[in-house]
């Protein structure tokens, strides 16, 4: 490829019970990376308002904009305490949690009569690559039903030959805060550890952009039907 490759990372700004979104820093110390296996690529970021509104208009403009050959998404769950990488985004919204605009959606499907839209066989590589830094890193079919699988949604809507054409979304938990107290059993995971583990999915994410032939979306992600999940335990 002689252009470079460039690789967008997105993350959150508060919501409506979490003040603090651990998303931003880490998207913040992944864009700031200089690494040699890095050398040809163009890192950016941007950080979404946890609105539907935001994500509809915010999205197509930043991909305009960076025309990014991958994207790379970060979310918070915040009752979750390990990394999980998404493999689908659900056909569905909440009508019960208003966004940060204190907006409810009102209806409880994205688009027609459509189920399940898949990101790709890459997630399991990715999955691997968070894996062996140590971190407890587990696949899901259930993105929830807020923004986090909102933003899923629409991403895997434009993964394209003329666009990106690899997406990825991972929810991430809450975070250990310097001097907070760990919960008991259950020990939070550090900025540093997920630090370590968003580098390498980063680089899975770019060695895999760099394979990828230009060739139709429809042949790289797919949209599949499934059997109706069970609810969302998250955001």
């Amino acid at each position: 490829m002689s252009e470079k490759l460039r690789i967008l990372l997105t993350g959150f700004g508060p919501f409506p019970g979490a003040p603090y979104n651990p998303t931003q820093p880490l998207v913040a110390r992944l864009t700031q990376l200089r690494r040699p296996a890095l050398d040809g690529v163009e890192l950016s970021s941007h950080i979404f308002p946890v609105t539907y509104a935001a994500v509809d208009r915010q999205l197509p403009e930043v991909l305009a904009k960076i025309k990014p050959h991958a994207l790379l998404m970060f979310g918070l769950a915040a009752r979750t305490p390990y990394l999980r990488i998404e493999t689908r985004a659900r056909n569905a919204v909440t009508m019960l949690w208003p966004d940060a605009a204190n907006t409810r959606s009102s209806k409880r499907g994205i688009a027609g009569h459509a189920d399940a839209m898949m990101f790709g066989p890459h997630t399991a590589k990715l999955l691997r690559a968070a894996r062996l830094t140590g971190i407890d890193a587990r696949a899901s079919r259930d993105a929830g039903a807020y923004l986090c699988n909102y933003l899923s949604w629409r991403a895997i809507e434009n993964v394209r030959a003329d666009g990106p054409q690899l997406a990825a979304f991972i929810h991430i938990p809450l975070l250990a805060r310097s001097g907070a107290v760990r919960r008991k059993g259950a020990p939070r995971m550090t900025l540093e550890e997920l630090v370590d583990a968003g580098e390498a999915m980063l680089m899975e994410m770019v060695q895999l952009a760099r394979k990828q032939p230009n060739k139709p979306a429809s042949k790289m992600v797919g949209a599949l039907r499934f059997a109706h999940p069970t609810a969302p335990a998250v955001r």
